[in-house]
């Protein structure tokens, strides 16, 4: 039998809470203050719920860094620097700066891949160019059809011509 089958009710027995048309309306007014004093504070691109998040490589991000980890340290922590020469700061960086700074590192997959793609591309050029083995295979078995049908239209039309004679000379 399936678990909760026979009942229909919420999970684990919790009760269900209902909200009360007094708490929405209320809800409604503090949402459209907020709204009222957000453009005209000139905030239209405030987040909802008074929260601003900060987008990742913002600029305030890095000032605000040291002066967080001074405040962070309490008691003698703040007193002493200690450094770890074994941790790594990470920097955020912006994607540009990224881009420019450091030159394109493949993996081996995608460095072979790239090197499997452009020897495609040069066989592709010399094979339209008739310079490989097959191409010339290809251009030969090419010109053997092309004679076979010009032999064969050669014999329709003598056909055609014995026909007209026949035909002629009756």
């Amino acid at each position: 039998m399936p678990k909760g089958g026979a009942k229909k009710g919420g999970h684990k027995g919790r009760m269900r809470t209902y909200t009360s048309p007094e708490e929405i309306d209320a809800q409604m007014k503090e949402e459209k203050e907020r709204k009222e004093t957000e453009t005209e504070s000139g905030g239209a691109c405030a987040q909802p719920d008074g929260v601003e998040e900060q987008l990742p490589g913002s600029g305030s991000e890095d000032s605000d860094d040291d002066e967080g980890s001074q405040k962070k340290r309490g008691g003698v922590e703040g007193m002493i620097e200690i450094e770890n020469p074994n941790r790594i700061v990470q920097k955020s960086k912006k994607v540009t700066q990224i881009e420019m700074d450091e030159p394109k590192t493949l993996s081996r997959r995608e460095r072979e891949e790239l090197e499997k793609q452009k020897a495609k591309e040069r066989y592709m050029k010399m094979h339209l160019a008739g310079k490989t083995d097959q191409a010339k295979a290809d251009l030969a078995r090419l010109a053997i059809v092309r004679k076979q049908r010009e032999d064969a239209a050669k014999k329709k039309e003598e056909e055609k011509k014995r026909a007209a004679a026949g035909k002629a000379a009756k």
